[in-house]
């Protein structure tokens, strides 16, 4: 009988170890030793819950999911209390160990509490969104009521004007379409402690940034930073200067998985909804879709994410997800079946 707690067998790609055929998996004791996950499936997961409780209601949950997310009382008991019962361990160790640094110190001034920053991953139409708000609010109502602010890193998109004049419109989403000088300026600052930091808006209706309007973080016990490439490496300099990643600023990163073919279905889905919804405003970037037929509204869909979506996915957002301290693979049906938690 294997034992309950299976390792993430997808870590290392065959042909990277040299006793591995191609068509072979990798010798089982050198893929074990090798792998930094143990998986758990969701009836496992399910058992860690703990006593940590149920505080949001059904009407709560589907306030909180996104467009074509759907989001169960069942999938917050078997999937989110547990993740938020272990975050929250997390946070209280993460305190204790700057206490310690502190006592080693032995700095008499007492230290101010910095956020614990927790880095939400994954592809367009994964559900990040949807995981982010739902972490939030247990959080919020969790022991001692911390006080949790959320930030997504649309926000810090270029504004449309720059990416039409620099040619990278249909490359919105990718890591270059991003202003992240700005974006690590406003972590590292949250991360220091300064008392107010500000993060600009982006509007899924206009599709662009707001302009004169932001988002103001006052030193929460916990931030959580949402987006497609947060997870993204930085090119390492070859003189050894210090280049921060966007992630060096997480204490924890989590990545929402589900299958290439499983996303596209969902993001088309999603978009045939949209049109039905959020197009009709007349303010809406996407409005001009909503006189198109379904069919043509589909093969929109399709070629929208085969050209931008999927090859984002392929080249930036897929390769960060074994970066990430813990995974959630959803199955067709948007429900979490594995979850993989980095050894520490």
């Amino acid at each position: 009988m294997p034992h309950p707690l299976t390792t993430y067998h997808n870590v290392i790609p065959c042909d990277a170890l040299s006793t591995c055929s191609p068509h072979k998996n990798p010798p089982q004791a050198l893929t074990h030793t090798l792998n930094p996950y143990v998986t758990l499936s969701r009836h496992q997961w399910a058992q860690l819950r703990g006593d940590t409780p149920l505080t949001i209601t059904e009407s709560e949950a589907v306030h909180l999911q996104s467009f074509n997310d759907p989001l169960s009382l069942d999938e917050v008991i078997s999937v989110y209390l547990p993740l938020a019962r272990l975050l929250s361990l997390y946070v209280q160790a993460t305190q204790d160990l700057a206490g310690a640094t502190q006592r080693f110190l032995a700095d008499d001034k007492k230290t101010k509490q910095v956020p614990y920053i927790i880095g939400i991953a994954g592809s367009v139409a994964a559900g990040k969104s949807t995981t982010a708000r739902l972490l939030q609010a247990l959080l919020a109502r969790g022991q001692g009521t911390p006080r949790v602010d959320l930030v997504t890193t649309d926000g810090f998109l270029y504004p449309n004007t720059t990416l039409e004049n620099l040619g990278l419109m249909d490359r919105k989403g990718f890591p270059e379409s991003y202003n992240l000088q700005a974006l690590l300026n406003f972590l590292a600052d949250v991360k220091s402690g300064a008392p107010s930091v500000t993060a600009p808006v982006y509007s899924h209706l206009y599709y662009d940034i707001v302009p004169d309007t932001f988002i103001t973080v006052e030193q929460p016990d916990i931030l959580i930073v949402e987006g497609l490439n947060v997870l993204q490496p930085a090119r390492l300099p070859k003189n050894g200067d210090s280049i921060p990643f966007v992630s060096d600023f997480f204490d924890i990163s989590i990545y929402v998985d589900a299958s290439e073919a499983t996303l596209k279905e969902w993001y088309i889905t999603r978009f045939l909804g949209l049109r039905e919804t959020t197009f009709n405003n007349p303010n809406s970037y996407f409005h001009t879709f909503t006189s198109l037929s379904e069919i043509s509204a589909r093969a929109i869909a399709r070629d929208i994410w085969e050209r931008i979506n999927a090859v984002n996915l392929r080249e930036n957002i897929l390769p960060t997800r074994q970066r990430a301290s813990l995974i959630l693979h959803k199955d067709d049906s948007h429900r979490v079946q594995h979850v993989a938690l980095r050894r520490l």
